[in-house]
């Protein structure tokens, strides 16, 4: 068959909670992507309703298809299978972000030959928060979603690199975007609903798990009277229970329970001193693009997957101690605060906007349809 370009093909994206956006970063990705793409493709997303009372029949052009299992823990082995059944017969292009369900992808290539592409995040495998057993599956399933999808999306160079050197399969690399974040203005009614933005503060906003290093971020400010806000799903895992209750005294210390509502956020979020991100698995995290393109001044764990998404010119720490030192000093120099928010932008600008990243997803399926043509 010819391939025109007049031509709309049909994508299905499967993997995410579903949308309007409400849990992470794949939400983010495929609501953006909707946007950008939803002229060039008929789009079809899957989504858990559990997680949704209220269910739209569309989100844009885009069609919400509803499946009655959760989008995580290990019930998204089976959403993410079933979710594939479901599409491969309907659609030119299946989108799998994440590999839970990537087990199926053998008895899958057997059924059609419409184009697969996986987007592997990162060590999902590593994270603390499941057992051996789910660690040794994810790595498994991992391995299978690189052997047999089409084509492999990693979010930053040290996947990338890691793809290459476990399974010796290049990736197509592709970064999130954080234009969607918008600076808020504080108004006199924000600052009497949170008074505490009215003076210099830290921010976070994150999943609370112990590979985030949310203790070491707690720690380091309980040490001193800079204020800190935190959002995140706190009564999620006894990690976080612990924490917030150990904490629950601290006039300084405000742990938020999860913000959905990105208005909301971006309030609290865009008007901080600093930026404080914990992350230390995974690749490109979106939660550091959107506070880069913010322009807030950027403290990071020092993992490699951070220097390379700053470009090396956040400041770094792997301990509280060397976490505060940086907090103190960033706030009290304001000139090293706005050389260091400059520069989080600058990078930003030129390596997360949406419609690039948009355009480079693009550019993936058609090139792989294109290899159909004849």
């Amino acid at each position: 068959m010819c391939l025109q370009n007049s031509m709309i093909f049909k994508l299905a994206i499967i993997g995410t909670v579903g949308l309007p956006a409400k849990y992470g970063g794949w939400e983010t990705l495929s609501e953006q992507l909707i946007i950008y793409l939803d002229q060039k493709y008929e789009i079809s997303l899957y989504c858990s309703s559990m997680s949704y009372a209220s269910q739209l029949v569309k989100y844009r052009n885009a069609n919400l298809i509803y499946l009655p299992l959760q989008a995580n823990g290990v019930q998204s082995i089976f959403y993410d299978i079933v979710s594939m059944l479901h599409a491969y017969r309907k659609n030119d292009v299946l989108l799998i972000l994440g590999v839970s369900g990537c087990v199926a992808l053998p008895f899958l290539k057997l059924l059609t030959n419409n184009k697969i592409v996986v987007n592997i995040d990162g060590y999902e495998w590593k994270r603390t928060k499941w057992s051996a057993l789910a660690k040794k599956f994810l790595k498994f399933s991992e391995a299978v979603a690189v052997k047999y999808s089409d084509a492999i999306i990693t979010d930053n160079k040290v996947i990338q690199d890691y793809v290459r050197s476990e399974y010796r399969r290049e990736s197509t690399l592709i970064t999130y975007g954080g234009d969607h974040a918008i600076t808020s203005i504080l108004s006199k009614s924000d600052l009497q609903r949170y008074p505490l933005l009215a003076q210099p503060y830290a921010f976070s906003v994150c999943r609370i798990e112990p590979e985030n290093n949310i203790h070491v971020i707690i720690e380091a400010f309980n040490t001193s009277s800079l204020p800190l806000i935190i959002v995140g799903n706190w009564k999620y895992s006894e990690y976080g229970k612990v924490l917030q209750d150990k904490y629950a005294n601290k006039q300084h210390l405000h742990l938020l329970d999860s913000i959905y509502n990105s208005d909301e956020l971006n309030l609290l979020r865009s008007n901080a001193t600093i930026y404080i991100h914990g992350h230390s698995v995974g690749g490109t995290n979106p939660s550091l693009v959107e506070a880069m393109w913010l322009s807030l001044p950027i403290i990071a764990f020092d993992v490699s997957f951070n220097r390379i998404s700053t470009e090396g010119c956040a400041k770094f720490f792997s301990s509280s101690q060397a976490l505060i030192d940086s907090a103190v000093n960033l706030f009290a120099n304001q000139a090293e605060r706005a050389q260091l928010s400059k520069k989080m932008h600058e990078i930003a600008v030129r390596r997360y906007r949406w419609d690039s990243i948009s355009a480079q997803y693009d550019n993936l399926f058609k090139s792989l349809l294109l290899s159909n043509e004849g």
